[in-house]
């Protein structure tokens, strides 16, 4: 047995153990990469601290008092309490509002998951010319601004009798997020083995049952991420709700949030309570959700 495969005393690995295939002890990559560690090392700490440290301002600001902030708006706070937020709650009609936007939230996102998918199966197995110019032309709706189609949309609404309603709000949704599901949808469904399908067919399954059946199951992962950006962006959306939502009772917790803010003057400790309370259920749920939606994302990146 050779002295290099000993293992000191001290229980530390051989340093051999660290160095990647053809590297040679003292070559200049180990010793670039020894020194530029505590500089990652310190970047990623300077990164976090930059992202957390906002987040604490704010929770910070809204539990102080009125005098407190004006007296020294970025001091440390000399008392707190929680009055803050038990009058936005009620100056906001926060429980009414939050059910608004989980409503409209759910039922938006059932509805561009399931027609997404349906649209994207065959988008992903034809070979024709027309279905690829289709599926260009839903790539082409995902760069489309939303101020470009409020004015046509509302003239839409009105004449269908859809301003002012849930229903509205969940067909706007579905259309201008269908463009990104269907990019979703089917650039997965085009990694899925087509034996899958032609197995399924000497069975005697159809298309519909295929797809519910062998397809629809393996859309899971990809399904968890799409989730993600389409529930953010819905529940954080401010423009329509703003513009096709009119009646008090029917406006989402966004709309209510942005009522508090005065052109004339910044009130933090009335502002940045509703702000918190306008993303507290969405940031609970990712909480609870958190493993099953990192295994989805996880698994759609090792898929594609």
């Amino acid at each position: 047995m050779t002295s290099e495969t000993l293992t000191p005393r001290s229980g530390r690995r051989p340093a051999a153990a660290h160095r990647r295939p053809g590297d040679k002890p003292g070559t200049w990559r180990t010793r670039l990469r020894r020194a530029t560690r505590p500089l990652g090392t310190g970047l990623l700490c300077l990164g976090t601290l930059l992202f957390v440290l906002p987040f604490l301002f704010t929770v910070t600001t809204s539990l102080r008092t009125a005098a407190d902030v004006a007296r020294s708006p970025l001091g440390f706070p000399h008392s707190l309490t929680l009055k803050n937020f038990t009058d936005v709650f009620s100056q906001m009609h926060y429980g009414p509002s939050a059910l608004n936007t989980l409503l409209i939230t759910s039922l938006s996102c059932v509805c561009i998951t399931v027609i997404g998918a349906l649209a994207s199966y065959p988008l992903a197995r034809l070979t024709q010319n027309w279905s690829t110019w289709v599926y260009r032309l839903f790539i082409l709706g995902t760069s489309v601004p939303i101020f470009v189609v409020v004015a046509p949309l509302y003239l839409l609404m009105r004449d269908l009798n859809l301003l002012d309603t849930y229903t509205g709000m969940v067909l706007i949704y579905t259309a201008l997020n269908l463009p990104l599901a269907v990019f979703f949808y089917t650039s997965f469904i085009r990694s899925i083995p087509v034996d899958l399908e032609e197995a399924a067919a000497l069975d005697g399954c159809g298309a519909l049952r295929t797809f519910f059946t062998i397809i629809l199951p393996l859309l899971r992962p990809v399904t968890s991420t799409l989730l993600t950006f389409i529930a953010l962006q819905i529940w954080n959306d401010l423009l329509v709700p703003l513009v096709f939502l009119q009646d008090p009772a029917k406006r989402t917790v966004m709309v209510n949030a942005y009522s508090f803010i005065d052109p004339h003057t910044v009130q933090p400790t009335t502002l940045f309570p509703a702000a918190l309370l306008g993303v507290l259920p969405l940031l609970v749920i990712f909480i609870f959700l958190q493993r099953q939606v990192v295994a989805g994302i996880a698994a759609g990146a090792v898929k594609s």
